[in-house]
């Protein structure tokens, strides 16, 4: 179409929600196996420049700030209710997670 036909718009598509959309995969390249006495854990270590939310650690339940480096920890093994183990993730300060029994 040239300068003496404008494009007209065409019709407008939303996006779905992202709360409706399954959790963002974590980069299993990066993460490791873990067992602690409760089990074998996937652990990924989460840059501070990456860390873009707040997050409450279940080890001390402080809240974590952005931008701190930390620990995502999930079981191996999805726990009963969950269709998916990730879906159990947590975020940990390192220093907790690694006084973890």
């Amino acid at each position: 179409m040239g300068p003496d036909h404008p494009r007209k718009p065409g019709p407008v598509t939303r996006r779905p929600s992202k709360h409706l959309q399954a959790p963002r995969p974590l980069s299993s390249a990066h993460a490791k196996a873990e067992l602690k006495a409760d089990g074998r854990w996937i652990v990924q270590s989460m840059p501070g420049a990456r860390a873009s939310k707040s997050y409450r650690c279940p080890g001390c339940q402080a809240m974590i700030p952005p931008g701190t480096a930390h620990i995502v920890a999930w079981p191996d093994t999805p726990s009963l209710g969950s269709q998916r183990a990730v879906d159990d993730r947590r975020h940990w300060h390192t220093a907790c997670w690694e006084h973890r029994a």
